[in-house]
């Protein structure tokens, strides 16, 4: 284990809103969390691993932990289980907390939230709504408590997080800004300092840090006597109804928040400025309305402005770029938007790919031999065919020896029926496809498919092609019931940059992939194929489809060429098979 410290958190360079907003968080821990979203490089896990250190210490003396949850955590390892040194010693089976148990009255640290698997997630969200986390495994039966403050970090750009855990987050603080030359400068000076002698530079900021945490213990102990008038809440309630926000979460978070912010500036009551200061980050990823005018360039009259300037970032995930971007060469056509057409996706393949099959037969057969054999094998197969590797069932081995050891073999549990399944569309928006209304038949393929892909329950994503660029139509999510008004409003124009959309692709589904082993991915490469980009050397996509959506009277054939160089099906666009 390294003996190199955590890098203090007062000598992070600036993020000022992201410092206040996780300091809130400390001082009133039924917001519960803080979601950090930015870029890579914006120091979203340093600050959040920072907060440990400064937390204050309870009515025992102790200080709240920081504990960090994987990605490849497993379910026991999170929620805890069978007590496996206890029941090799002395045979009695006893509960071993998980990582729940250990974040109890702390922090609970996810990097890259939106990628943690489902199982995780639902298992969050029990916990999160009850306090209380119930581990009925392994022969088990237990109960504990489980209240803790979740520190999410997130890249916008990697897929959406869940609506149901993303509303559990109290606070969001979105990073969009690229600091300046001169921050930029601060920040290689202190991380010169640190990487240099780390444990002088943590001596050197030591004062400021227990300076830090006393005046969070004082704005703790000053909370409870804040007060707020009426016009506190009719401000928090017109501002919530103005956003369209659901529910009333977002109104007892903002009352909270503000509450803390108070407390924080050493005020005995809520003043507009604290509103207005906790505005964005409560509302930021509640909002359903878009910030009015007014709101995003208030009056030099109105003292609350603080919110609506810093929540209009919320807005411009939407169409990145469409606005400001080039038109690409001189004297090409602007992005035109055509609207979609009712087309059906064409007839696919089965969609659980033919290795599944005589992996699970294999390994059925192959159980019956010794357990560590057994293991070894399994283990090897399914890290070829992405199955998740087979994880020991104690109790059941338990229960078979009767407490006769050595053990003959180990019991494994059983896999769950079925894999989640992703489908992946590539939807080329390039100028080429404008003609005889083909991106709208497109459009309207991808439609019928999340249509199709919400009544199973499946996940979705779609990336856009063209104007020499990609875009991100629908991050990653459990297929919405109808995608046609986001679909309606991408336009059309531009060049064809497909190895590009291809790379990116191959990416996302190695890092899908690796978030979750059991994943099936489905990529449609929607595109006429009118492309002058050499096809050798594309990555693989897996379980590919190239739908081909060229009507030409003579056609160039590229996507046949295309679906060979991927490896991938290849099926025409319905209604121009026949060059309709």
């Amino acid at each position: 284990m390294s003996d190199i410290p955590e890098f203090p958190f007062v000598a992070v360079v600036g993020q000022p809103a992201l410092k206040t907003a996780l300091l809130l968080n400390v001082i009133e821990p039924r917001l519960g969390g803080v979601l950090i979203s930015g870029p890579k490089g914006s120091a979203k896990s340093t600050l959040a691993r920072a907060l440990a250190a400064i937390l204050p210490a309870d009515a025992e003396g102790r200080r709240p932990s920081l504990v960090t949850l994987p990605l490849g955590a497993s379910e026991e390892r999170l929620t805890g289980s069978l007590d496996l040194e206890r029941v090799l010693a002395d045979g009695e089976a006893r509960f071993r907390g998980g990582l729940l148990a250990r974040a109890h009255g702390g922090l609970l640290y996810v990097d890259e939230v939106n990628l943690l698997p489902d199982a995780l997630v639902d298992l969050l969200l029990d916990v999160a709504a009850s306090g209380v986390n119930r581990v009925e495994r392994d022969g088990l039966s237990h109960a504990h408590a489980a209240r803790f403050s979740l520190i999410g970090t997130m890249n916008p750009d990697e897929g959406e997080l869940r609506p149901q855990l993303l509303d559990r987050f109290g606070l969001c603080v979105e990073l969009a800004d690229a600091p300046g030359v001169a921050e930029r400068v601060a920040i290689l000076r202190q991380r010169e300092a640190f990487d240099r002698d780390s444990h002088a530079f943590v001596a050197a900021h030591r004062a400021e840090q227990d300076a830090l945490a006393r005046r969070l213990a004082e704005a703790r102990e000053r909370l409870p006597e804040i007060v707020a008038d009426d016009r506190v809440y009719e401000r928090i309630a017109e501002r919530s109804a103005a956003a369209g926000v659901e529910g009333l979460r977002a109104d007892v978070t903002w009352h909270r928040a503000a509450r803390a912010h108070a407390a924080w500036r050493g005020a005995a009551r809520v003043e507009r400025e604290d509103l207005d200061a906790v505005e964005p980050w409560v509302l930021a990823h509640r909002r359903t309305v878009a910030p009015e005018a007014e709101d995003r360039h208030p009056p030099d009259d109105d003292g609350s402005g603080a919110g609506g300037s810093s929540s209009s970032g919320a807005d411009s995930e939407t169409a990145p770029g469409t606005d400001s971007q080039p038109q690409g060469q001189w004297g090409a056509m602007p992005p035109v938007v055509q609207p979609s057409v009712t087309t059906p996706m064409p007839s696919l393949p089965e969609s659980t790919p033919a290795p599944k099959a005589g992996g699970a037969s294999a390994s059925v057969s192959s159980s019956r031999r010794p357990g560590r054999q057994v293991g070894r094998r399994r283990d090897r197969r399914q890290a070829e065919s992405g199955d998740p590797a087979p994880r020991p069932d104690w109790f059941a081995t338990l229960v078979e020896h009767r407490g006769r050891r050595p053990w003959r073999r180990l019991c494994y549990r059983r896999p769950r029926s079925g894999q989640p399944m992703l489908h992946l569309v590539l939807l080329d928006t390039s100028a080429s496809t404008l003609g005889r209304r083909l991106l709208g038949r497109a459009k309207g393929a991808v439609d019928a498919l999340a249509r199709r892909a919400y009544a199973a329950r499946e996940q979705i994503a779609v990336l856009g092609f063209g104007n020499d660029g990609i875009e991100t139509l629908q991050l990653r999510r459990r297929a919405p019931k109808d995608l046609l008004e986001r679909l309606d409003a991408v336009p059309g124009g531009g060049g064809t940059p497909l190895r590009e959309a291809v790379r990116h692709a191959a990416t996302l589904i190695r890092r899908w992939r690796r978030q979750d082993a059991g994943l099936q991915v489905r990529t449609y490469l929607i595109t006429d194929g009118r492309t002058r980009q050499p096809l050798s050397g594309l990555p693989p996509l897996g379980d590919c489809v190239v739908v081909d959506t060229e009507s030409a009277a003579v056609k160039r054939g590229r996507g046949r060429d295309i679906a060979r160089a991927l490896g991938a099906d290849y099926r025409p666009l319905a209604g121009l098979e026949a060059g309709t």
